[in-house]
């Protein structure tokens, strides 16, 4: 794949100062486009490809510009003043926003090239060097974004900037593989080891994320791997399912290990996209969490991080 820092992309994020996705402190573009729909998902403004208009009851002031602004009236007032977006009738021309004196109303997706983005994580190189962080890729999946992502990692890598990616390794083996060439870092998603429990809880199986994560491993063995398992009540909180993902990863040296708490920090997202929290008011068990992070500390020692 020959290099073009004019290759555009669709980014909904880029934060700044991360300390949890990969060394140091790294910058983190959010790419859109997912193909799992995780019903814990924090971020359900990366699942479609598709920009998206989302509205934050917090920041709006009551203007309805925006209602008086669309030209195919998809903004209406619900009984308490709130704003209410007919999707249907939407066509994504965003002149609402254009308007919106508070960002209220907002777009969760922008073309951006390899160039422009670069642009914004260079402006941090003193922190990385001090740090040995870097930019890291995440979504949604960056991986769906195939040749994007790459000629960002490359690009990243000529000019010096440390990488990483996060990725639930449903992709296509091509795409990893021509990847993994210009990483440092790769966070890997490992979630369960029952692929009709997978399939149920995020609508695709694991036989491709578990082949893949096995092909990975294998062929680049001096790469820096994090498995992470997002502990989900009543989906993989159990012995079982972590025993049986520790087995997996255990014979890959080059793996660390890391468990994550459910938390509900997205749910806020749900509401301004118009959809449903699909998790209810359900909590992870603190002790349960904190038993399975014991099982893993004795199963991996050093190679259990968090």
């Amino acid at each position: 794949m020959s290099l073009d820092n004019r290759k555009v992309g669709t980014v909904f994020n880029i934060q700044k100062f991360s300390v949890h996705d990969g060394p140091g402190i790294r910058t983190i573009v959010f790419l859109k486009g997912c193909p799992l729909i995780c019903a814990w998902c924090s971020n359900p403004e990366s699942q479609s490809f598709a920009p998206e208009l989302a509205w934050s009851a917090s920041r709006c002031m009551g203007c309805h510009l925006c209602k008086e602004s669309c030209p195919r009236q998809a903004i209406s007032l619900g009984e308490h003043g709130e704003i209410k977006i007919n999707r249907d009738l939407c066509k994504k021309c965003f002149k609402c926003t254009d308007l919106c004196p508070t960002t209220a109303l907002r777009v969760f997706g922008q073309q951006m090239s390899v160039e422009e983005v670069l642009h914004e994580v260079e402006a941090d190189n003193a922190f990385y060097r001090r740090s040995k962080g870097g930019m890291t890729l995440s979504g949604g999946e960056a991986l769906q974004q195939g040749d994007y992502a790459v000629n960002l990692l490359k690009e990243a890598k000529r000019r010096g900037i440390r990488t990483a990616v996060e990725t639930c390794g449903f992709v296509q083996w091509s795409v990893l593989e021509e990847a993994c060439h210009y990483l440092d870092t790769v966070i890997y998603d490992i979630k369960c080891l029952d692929s009709a429990k997978h399939k149920q809880h995020t609508t695709v199986g694991n036989e491709l994320i578990l082949s893949n994560f096995k092909e990975m491993c294998s062929r680049f063995p001096y790469l820096r791997v994090i498995a992470r398992t997002p502990i989900i009540p009543g989906f993989n909180d159990t012995e079982e399912d972590v025993l049986g993902i520790i087995n997996f990863i255990e014979p890959f040296s080059n793996v660390n290990y890391e468990l994550l708490p459910y938390h509900r920090l997205g749910e806020p997202k749900y509401i301004s996209l118009e959809r449903e929290y699909l998790m209810g008011d359900v909590k992870l068990n603190e002790e349960t969490f904190k038993k399975l992070k014991v099982l893993a500390k004795h199963r991996l020692g050093q190679r259990s991080v968090g």
